[in-house]
């Protein structure tokens, strides 16, 4: 007995040794902080109408799991409609989106998941992000490979420049044609939400109560923000409402959704009816709790120290 005792405290302290050694990639906590899964995101996408995973734009970990949760998303959805347990799918069952594509590039992408241009054109013609290959043409092959909508989803940045030099009222100025790129005219920006009062803060205003008479230059910034967020919830929503009972995967920064605000606001302005699931991304030394709490319905939490891709 005495040996087995002694046997069985080693095997213990070895366990234990191994859970202190263990380097986990990341911790997925839900908006109270409590520990949760990745199992718990999967279910809960299902129930919803738009998910926006928010994103750290080169964290490996996250873009692994952007395009873990669509195949298992699209999994689910089509079992889910094969074993007639739902109603809630229709034949476009799940729709993708990025605010990485812009809006004037739709019919490039369009043409891409259709056949109709080679794979060399559409990486050419289509003003792809730098690191398109290692982190968003997974997405996008997995949309072509199983005929999925793919949207283009954020205004042109030519646009939203022109924002930040001269305000919103010089996007009236634009041709019609130019105006179907982007929300409709005019857009209600309204400062005072966190996620735009922080822009003005970045930019030296100090107080954003009187929002009236904060400078040109500061406002614009946070205009320029704020046609993005608009143009991707406009967008999201007029695919969405074509395709009722479809689900739509949105990926972001996490800055456009986090907190509930930016494309959120503009979604539930357009729509608010909407069951729209919010993930964010964030960065920590620690991962055994979550040091912002009700910032989006589930958080992806990796260690600082993980490897960046630029």
């Amino acid at each position: 007995m005495k040996k087995y005792n002694i046997s069985f405290l080693a095997l213990l302290l070895l366990l234990l040794m191994s859970f202190q050694t263990d380097k986990p990639a990341y911790q997925i906590f839900d908006a109270a902080g409590k520990k949760s899964s990745y199992k718990s995101i999967l279910e809960k996408a299902q129930e919803a109408d738009i998910i926006l995973f928010g994103e750290s734009h080169n964290n490996p970990i996250i873009h692994w799991l952007q395009i873990e949760l669509t195949k298992g998303l699209y999994k689910e959805i089509n079992k889910n409609k094969s074993e007639n347990q739902s109603k809630k799918y229709s034949k476009n069952n799940l729709i993708l989106g990025a605010e990485m594509f812009e809006a004037d590039n739709q019919t490039i992408l369009d043409e891409y998941l259709n056949d109709i241009i080679t794979e060399k054109n559409f990486e050419a013609e289509a003003r792809l992000w730098n690191n398109y290959k290692t982190d968003y043409k997974p997405l996008v092959e997995f949309a072509k490979e199983n005929n999925l909508d793919f949207v283009a989803t954020n205004i042109p940045r030519r646009y939203a420049s022109l924002v930040s030099k001269k305000g919103l009222s010089s996007l009236d100025s634009l041709s019609e044609d130019a105006k179907w790129f982007m929300m409709p005219l005019p857009v209600e920006v309204d400062l005072k939400l966190p996620a735009y009062a922080n822009m003005l803060k970045m930019m030296g205003v100090h107080s954003t109560s009187d929002t009236e008479n904060v400078n040109e230059s500061a406002a614009n910034f946070a205009y320029a923000q704020a046609v993005k967020d608009a143009t991707m919830a406009y967008r999201i929503n007029k695919y969405y409402s074509e395709n009722k009972n479809s689900v739509f995967l949105h990926f972001n920064g996490s800055y456009h959704s986090d907190n509930y605000e930016s494309i959120v606001y503009y979604l539930k302005k357009y729509n608010p009816d909407l069951k729209v699931m919010t993930i964010t991304a964030a960065d920590q030394k620690e991962l055994d709790s979550l040091e912002k709490t009700g910032v989006a319905d589930f958080a992806i939490v990796t260690p600082l120290s993980m490897t960046k891709t630029y």
